[in-house]
């Protein structure tokens, strides 16, 4: 890693990428723990079973707790695509976060660095930065509403919609352009699919599926299709 500052805190539950995987996505989490050193001490304990490779406190420090050749236990059970063992395929960066609190900007910068260096290294696409709601929507909802999703994209570090013209909506389409994007809707319902969408393309809004989310899901679909043929619509 260059031109970062990276504390080491080495955390036992990790394993061996199966089948010889190599990471092609990076998963983004907040901790939801009253301070980064109580989740640094959560993540590095035996007993939870859970871990992540990286954890960017609100000053911006980094500590790496994995090393990204081995498999950090981040992400569960969830997909991506046909990715079913996102563990094996990814990297995972948990940020000292409530929830509810805005990320700090120190925070946001570190992780931006983080990011630009991981995605060089590894050429991962920006469209496979995702959120955990994305790969879990139906049992998580980090990093949330208040994370910047369109600050990243504008660095090249995520991805943004570009079409908000209305689309009347359709429930079938909706679906079929999430799931080509890379949501596994038929493993939740459609609620819970629409609320992980919101919360990254349309943050705090509500009520039943619209036109706007129906332009947006279009446009994401046809231009970041994921490990399928590509959306026509």
């Amino acid at each position: 890693m260059t031109d970062l500052t990276c504390h080491s805190h080495a955390s036992p539950n990790f394993g061996v990428r199966k089948g010889g995987a190599v990471p092609d996505l990076v998963v983004l989490h907040y901790t939801a723990m009253r301070s980064a050193d109580e989740a640094l001490a959560r993540l590095c304990d035996p007993a939870f079973e859970v871990s992540a490779h990286y954890l960017i406190d609100c000053h911006g420090k980094i500590v790496r707790m994995v090393d990204e050749s081995d498999r950090a236990w981040h992400a569960g059970a969830g997909q991506w695509g046909d990715v079913v063992d996102v563990n094996s395929r990814s990297i995972g960066i948990e940020l000292a976060n409530s929830g509810s609190a805005p990320f700090a900007a120190a925070q946001m910068d570190a992780l931006e660095n983080l990011l630009r260096d991981i995605i060089k290294r590894h050429a991962i696409a920006p469209e496979r930065v995702i959120g955990h709601s994305d790969m879990a929507p139906s049992r998580k909802i980090d990093p949330g509403p208040r994370f910047d999703w369109r600050r990243l994209a504008l660095q090249g570090l995520s991805i943004w919609p570009k079409s908000k013209q209305g689309v009347s909506p359709d429930p079938q389409v909706f679906v079929q352009a999430l799931t080509a994007f890379g949501y596994s809707v038929e493993t939740c319902t459609l609620a819970s699919a629409l609320s992980a969408f919101r919360d990254r393309f349309r943050p705090r809004h509500s009520g039943p599926l619209d036109s706007i989310d129906m332009a947006i899901a279009i446009d994401i679909a046809a231009r970041f299709p994921v490990d399928r043929e590509a959306f026509t619509a």
